[in-house]
């Protein structure tokens, strides 16, 4: 996926050889009378929406990637800023870019304190890795620790563009692991816990948190992270469509991998009704997932006649969302879920605020209450 062009000016609409000729000479300069500066910010400007226009100035890619290793700050961010916008749904560009050498100056500036020369380089390596032919390159780079260091102290703007660039990068063969030995999930609980959940960012965590449970050590450092699960659950529940079909992708291969180990640590944090609304109205996939998880949170050990409260109410909503056919998700079958769902939720609200209220209880109530 390509990040939107940094803000510029409307490039006109056509322009001459004689025109990118002078360009060309001016990025070739030495730099010191400030004509390369100038001129990186023209292409900038003239490739901001100009798809003809990143096409005329493929040649100066070369010079401008020179700019990145040898100018100032300011020549690096004009640079930065010029290379995006050639590379905006440009594949030969992108291409072109990493072959003129630009990852190992990209990778500096993922480390700057640059708070600016940071967030460009990140979505400039987001670009890039939008590419199939770039991704074994740059996944190969040493690229992902520092992108995951961005997840923990770049900006929000850099933090959005690095999950997606992880994400990017994920679905070439054995980048996960990579990902996975660079500890990123508690930056992505973190990044998911402050996002909206209907974000773009969100779905990106949450795409990113299903594909890195497949392995066993991302489930105990997801379930051992403070609010781990929630986040995941809360996504459930707030998400976008799509964001709501991977985070109860990433809760299914979690009980998937070990039910009894997990069951109960997805249940705590009250994610029934979230799937019950899920099984009506979420994606096609989605709605699958949320059904077997639903299964697979059904405790069949027990009959329903020894259970009581909200674990009673779970095996009857369970039940409920087992009889609906996927040609009966409307009428009387909706409204039965609608009214489960409220009072599964007003039950889980409940359940919360008494675990709220045994957490702040003095320690002799909490030894009375063992």
């Amino acid at each position: 996926m390509d990040p939107p062009n940094r803000a510029g000016e409307e490039d006109p609409s056509s322009f001459l050889q004689p025109a990118v000729d002078s360009i060309l000479d001016r990025l070739r300069s030495d730099g010191g009378d400030g004509r390369r500066l100038e001129a990186a910010r023209e292409v900038r400007r003239l490739t901001k929406t100009s798809s003809k226009n990143r096409r005329r100035l493929a040649e100066a890619v070369d010079p401008i990637v020179a700019m990145l290793r040898s100018g100032s700050a300011e020549d690096a961010e004009a640079a930065l800023l010029a290379l995006l916008n050639l590379a905006v749904k440009d594949e030969s560009n992108k291409i072109k870019i990493i072959n003129a050498g630009a990852l190992d100056p990209l990778i500096d500036f993922l480390q700057s304190p640059n708070s600016s020369l940071q967030e460009n380089a990140t979505a400039a390596l987001l670009t890039l890795s939008a590419s199939s032919a770039n991704k074994p390159i740059i996944a190969s780079a040493a690229v992902i620790p520092h992108l995951v260091r961005v997840l923990d102290n770049g900006t929000p703007q850099a933090k959005a563009e690095a999950i997606t660039a992880l994400s990017n990068l994920s679905t070439e063969p054995n980048t996960l692991q990579d990902i996975l030995l660079s500890k990123p999930i508690p930056h992505l609980v973190n990044l998911l816990k402050t996002s909206k959940k209907s974000s773009r960012t969100a779905e990106k965590c949450t795409a990113l948190l299903e594909s890195l449970l497949a392995f066993d050590e991302a489930r105990t450092v997801l379930t051992t992270e403070p609010g781990g699960v929630l986040a995941v659950v809360e996504a459930v529940e707030d998400g976008s469509p799509r964001t709501r079909e991977h985070a109860v992708g990433a809760l299914l291969i979690l009980c998937q991998s070990d039910r009894l180990k997990y069951r109960e640590v997805i249940l705590n944090e009250g994610v029934i009704p979230g799937l019950l609304e899920l099984t009506v109205q979420g994606t096609d996939k989605g709605r699958v997932r949320a059904r077997e998880l639903l299964g697979l949170l059904r405790d069949s050990s027990k009959r329903r006649s020894e259970l009581e409260g909200e674990e009673a109410l779970e095996h009857i909503v369970t039940d409920i969302v087992w009889r609906i056919d996927g040609e009966d998700r409307s009428g009387k079958a909706k409204k039965m879920l609608a009214e489960m769902v409220k009072v599964s939720m007003e039950q889980s609200w409940r359940h919360l605020e008494q675990r709220a209220a045994m957490v702040h209880a003095p320690a002799p109530e909490l030894a009375t209450l063992k």
